[in-house]
């Protein structure tokens, strides 16, 4: 076995990490309870049910009320792992993410502010659990179906009440933009989130399962109404002018449509296979250039990114970048524990005058600062599983051509754009996008199955 392949799991099996594990032995003592309950007959779509509530409603409503469902679906997660012993469940995900909920919680007892941390700890405890529930509930295609059809709707909505402040006009809740920029007066919308960065986090990811239901579902119908909401979402997230949206907003299209030609070039012709990627990536570079240089809003927007300090928000991220690392500097191994709560208590000691933060403004420093190296490593390496995963499974859903394949293509190039986003923010860790982050993982370890089952990348080619 090759250093790459211990890394990524390739030859992982449930049942022999299954056998060895003592947390494992938990699972299934109420199996018995099961077998009598006629409720739990119906475990799955409860299951499922309970996911598509919470983000039907995520968008719409307050923090605590999104904490509630999410606890929900902690505690049912609980009552299902404790009447099944389902071995196929464990995947290398599900490892890798106990393996960065443990360093997390290390860094929990170490931390110089522990109950704040605490409080953090929670927080990720009730996000990393509807992952869980997610990668067992999706596993069934029609469920899978279910819930992400419900995300594609509400953003439809969602995007459609920020196209009407667009249209009717809205008043910004704070200085979303310089003062001192010719953009002063552009009008930034939020839709139901009250936050255009927020806003654009939230729809970067629900854009790629919207422009998936389009080869997901049947029927010219259903399909108009995945082309609306891919349309609809796709412009409202243009006009929230989040910078770092647009970055994740391009990098969700360039995973995407990577993804999707691999999944089609099988069935062109050979002459189309050899120009398809680079005539595609060429059209979309294009498209680009043209919208920005033809649109002025666009153009001074997407151009003060590169002025440094002279932008206003620029500079303010660059002097909380200067405190974080500062911050990282004196805690590197475990950082200071997770969440906001012991940012906020540990960042005031840091800060440069007239700078305060409720967080790193960057998800790669914030991960380092909560969980220090060895936490960002375990992230790093979730991540890294989590693609090949994703690459693996749609080869094999590739080859029986199961249009399944496009939620997956969708859960993988919503992690980029929601990753490519964070690179400048911390929306990341907001519930209403936190909870997609999670979901698409969750929603990627769902089609998990051995690697021996998997085709190599060519072979669909052969038959």
């Amino acid at each position: 076995m090759t250093v790459w392949q211990a890394l990524t799991f390739a030859h992982y099996q449930p049942q022999q990490w299954g056998r060895g594990s003592l947390l494992h032995r938990l699972f299934g003592s109420l199996q018995s309870w099961r077998a009598s309950s006629q409720l739990l007959g119906w475990s799955e779509a409860i299951g499922g049910l309970l996911l598509a509530l919470v983000y039907g409603a995520a968008p719409v409503v307050p923090s605590t009320a999104i904490g509630l469902g999410l606890a929900a679906i902690a505690a049912y997660w609980v009552l299902l792992s404790l009447t099944d012993s389902d071995l196929q469940q464990a995947t290398p995900i599900h490892w890798l993410v106990l393996l960065y909920w443990g360093v997390a919680a290390v860094a929990t007892v170490l931390s110089p502010v522990r109950s704040a941390a605490i409080v953090g700890l929670a927080r990720l405890t009730l996000y990393l659990l509807t992952f869980a529930l997610a990668a067992r509930i999706l596993r069934n295609p029609r469920l899978r179906s279910l819930v992400l059809s419900v995300i594609v709707i509400t953003s439809l909505f969602v995007s459609a009440y920020g196209l009407n402040q667009w249209i009717y006009g809205v008043e910004a809740l704070a200085t979303w933009v310089d003062p001192n920029s010719v953009a002063e007066f552009t009008s930034r919308v939020y839709s139901y989130l009250g936050n255009p960065n927020l806003l654009a986090a939230y729809l970067v990811p629900t854009t790629a399962f919207s422009a998936a239901a389009i080869g997901a579902w049947r029927g010219w119908l259903p399909k108009l109404l995945a082309i609306a909401a891919t349309g609809a979402s796709s412009l409202c997230l243009i006009l929230t002018y989040s910078r770092g949206g647009w970055l994740g907003f391009v990098a969700m299209i360039f995973v995407w449509t990577m993804l999707s030609l691999y999944w089609f070039q099988p069935r062109l012709p050979a002459p189309w296979r050899r120009w398809l990627f680079p005539v595609v990536l060429g059209g979309l570079v294009a498209i680009l250039l043209i919208a920005v240089v033809g649109l002025e809003p666009l153009r001074v927007r997407a151009l003060s990114i590169f002025v440094g300090r002279e932008d206003s928000s620029n500079n303010f991220r660059i002097n909380v970048w200067l405190a974080v690392l500062q911050m990282i500097q004196d805690r590197p191994w475990l950082g200071i524990g997770p969440g906001n709560t012991a940012f906020n208590q540990v960042y005031p000691l840091y800060q440069q005058a007239r700078f305060t933060a409720l967080s790193a403004y960057s998800v790669p420093l914030e991960v380092m600062v909560e969980a220090g190296v060895i936490g960002l490593a375990s992230f790093i390496w979730l991540l890294l599983v989590t693609t090949v995963t994703a690459v693996r499974q749609l080869t094999r859903l590739r080859r029986d051509r199961d249009p399944q394949g496009f939620w997956l293509i969708a859960s993988l190039a919503g992690l980029a754009g929601m990753l490519g986003h964070g690179l400048f923010d911390t929306v990341l860790y907001r519930p209403e996008v936190s909870t997609l982050w999670w979901l698409c993982i969750g929603s990627i370890a769902s089609f998990w199955q051995p690697q021996a089952t998997v085709l190599p990348a060519d072979s669909d080619e052969k038959m």
